[in-house]
């Protein structure tokens, strides 16, 4: 299969695209920018607001001292120095009290206006008057005191102690602990979802980003006339070989570079990350990734090539690469949905199937024990796979790319696979 033509063109993939300046800064950004994506994400969903304003009116005057007493000993008054003024009056009254606050609360003055009708001590219907109302955060944080006067005054007089109300007003803590059969039951923290956020983006962007660069390479190529000058000394055939081994061969050493510093990191002593989040990153699981993104990226640069030589520029190949992408997206959603539940019916099936096991079975690996002979399989129909559709790939790429001028319909290129060499 390999000859010295061969190996010149995979010589000259690798000196155009693992040694470029470009690809090697990409490269080491990536990971930096993994890292700053997740902490801005973990920012943005834990940092809120302080120093906002509500009025506190409750129907039934003689609670309003219940809800007093508990909102000025909460957290988000006491840390977070919400400001609450209390008052007590009828529905009838709230309406005229809403009319001489209500430019207050347009002007940003006044936050809100939380109004606990004395139906609520039965049913708990709550009203919120405010600006931007649907604010799920701060809704969270005030059910849990409301919630709380609610049940003390609903228990008071059912002859029950203060630890009973407690404990009956007391959510439930989870914890999770693994059991596997190599290691010893151990409790499990959320970092085992980290490593799987991580490999499912990488392996998708990656997939995505090689692709399409070399799709790109052909397109220039055939566009330029420097494919006729390569071809006159190679065949079609060792052209598109040469090309795939060394653009994946590429994705390849990148992907290498990003999963050890991501083993770096979660390894690294000097960097203590907290045992909730601590990650677990075994070297069968970066040696597995590794071989299965070989198989993969073989597989996607194969069609994105194809593609390639089909078109004469990027605009008329973007239809050709929508299925591709596809084939690369619904892997990346499927392998996100896992982390609410990696026991999902279709996971399993997923992570068997052409084309998608390469993102799903890694992802899957990072979050429950997975059989040996499923990881084996899964690398097999890859394989296979690429000894279906290569014979075909080839055929398109030999005359595709030394085709040009008019856009081919896809008719066209169907005949193509009738032609005989």
């Amino acid at each position: 299969m390999f000859n010295y033509r061969i190996l010149a063109v995979i010589k000259r993939e690798l000196k155009e695209k693992l040694f470029s300046k470009a690809f090697i800064i990409m490269t080491l950004m990536v990971p930096g920018l993994m890292f700053v994506i997740f902490g801005v994400q973990a920012l943005l969903y834990t940092t809120e607001s302080k120093g906002l304003r509500f009025d506190l009116v409750v129907e039934d005057s003689a609670t309003l001292q219940e809800f007093q007493k508990e909102f000025d000993q909460t957290d988000f008054v006491t840390k977070k120095h919400y400001v609450f003024n209390y008052s007590s009056m009828s529905r009838e009254d709230l309406k005229t009290y809403l009319q001489n606050k209500k430019q207050q609360i347009i002007d940003e003055k006044l936050t809100g206006i939380i109004f606990i009708p004395s139906a609520a001590l039965k049913d708990k219907k709550v009203e919120y008057y405010s600006k931007t109302p649907q604010n799920i955060s701060l809704s969270r944080e005030l059910e849990r005191p409301i919630n709380k006067v609610f049940l003390n005054i609903f228990f008071r007089d059912k002859s029950m102690s203060k630890e009973d109300i407690d404990f009956a007003r007391r959510g439930i803590d989870i914890a999770g602990f693994k059991v596997s059969k190599e290691e010893k039951i151990a409790e499990e923290g959320y970092g085992n979802i980290v490593v799987a956020y991580a490999l499912s983006f990488l392996l998708y962007f990656s997939l995505l980003m090689m692709g399409q660069m070399t799709m790109q390479s052909v397109i220039e190529e055939k566009g330029s006339k420097i494919v006729e000058v390569i071809l006159s000394s190679v065949s079609a055939k060792e052209l598109m070989i040469g090309k795939i081994f060394g653009a994946s061969i590429t994705g390849l050493a990148q992907m290498g570079v990003w999963l050890a510093t991501i083993f770096a990191f979660s390894s690294s002593a000097l960097i203590a990350l907290p045992p909730e989040i601590a990650l677990n990153i075994k070297p069968d699981l970066l040696i597995y990734v590794l071989i299965n993104f070989f198989i993969g990226i073989f597989l996607f640069i194969s069609l994105f090539a194809t593609v390639g030589a089909i078109f004469d520029n990027a605009q008329d190949a973007a239809s050709g690469t929508l299925p591709i992408m596809m084939l690369i997206m619904i892997p990346f959603f499927i392998a996100m949905s896992m982390m609410e539940n990696p026991n999902k019916p279709y996971i399993e099936i997923a992570s068997l199937f052409p084309f998608a096991s390469i993102i799903v079975m890694p992802t899957r690996m990072a979050l429950v024990d997975v059989p040996i002979w499923q990881l084996i399989l899964a690398a097999l129909i890859n394989i296979a796979t690429i000894f279906a559709i290569f014979p075909a790939a080839g055929k398109i790429y030999r005359i595709g790319i030394l085709r040009t001028g008019k856009k081919p319909k896809w008719s066209e290129v169907i005949k193509w696979l009738k032609y005989k060499y």
